[in-house]
């Protein structure tokens, strides 16, 4: 299964040089979100080395969303968005982040889940680490568990895997 994962995501994915911004190389995989068989495979083996060991799934604004919905509907689990400031109606805590080309911050409805429920973050990129340390924490400090990360890229050279020091992570595709 992560064979055809990884085959589709090399397949259909997209490199767009200076986008949001010049010196960016930004990975597209709405291609890849867009074929069907695709999305399946890729949901697959983003929560398959976690089979069991979760009991929700969490998803970063915006494409984390379309990941996390898949997989909570693939698993019969819920989800949980973790969003950008002034998104969520309730009372949030937030957590501020630097990104690879900028700063901002997460939110999250801390009363979503039962306190020490097992959290699996999905997400399509791990560029950086800015925004899924920031959803670990965020995580946490809800009285949650992480029980894992799993991402569909991770970009080598910007070193995010640095920013979560003793976490699990799975990866689909290092680039």
């Amino acid at each position: 299964m992560p064979h055809a994962a990884r085959d589709a995501i090399e397949r259909l994915s997209r490199v767009v040089h200076d986008f949001p911004s010049p010196g960016i190389t930004f990975r597209d995989l709405s291609p890849v979100f867009a074929d069907g068989p695709a999305l399946r495979s890729v949901i697959d083996a983003l929560v398959a080395p976690f089979d069991g060991e979760f009991d929700a799934i969490a998803g970063m604004e915006a494409r984390g969303f379309v990941l996390a919905a898949g997989a909570a509907y693939a698993t019969g689990l819920g989800c949980v968005m973790i969003r950008k400031p002034g998104k969520l109606p309730r009372q949030v805590i937030s957590e501020d982040y630097d990104l690879e080309y900028g700063s901002t911050s997460l939110e999250i409805h801390p009363d979503e889940l039962a306190p020490g429920t097992r959290v699996l973050l999905v997400d399509d990129v791990l560029a950086t680490g800015g925004t899924l340390a920031a959803s670990c924490s965020l995580v946490e400090r809800s009285g949650w568990r992480v029980a894992g990360i799993s991402v569909i890229l991770e970009l080598r050279d910007l070193g995010g895997a640095k920013k979560l020091p003793g976490r699990r992570v799975n990866t689909l595709l290092t680039v």
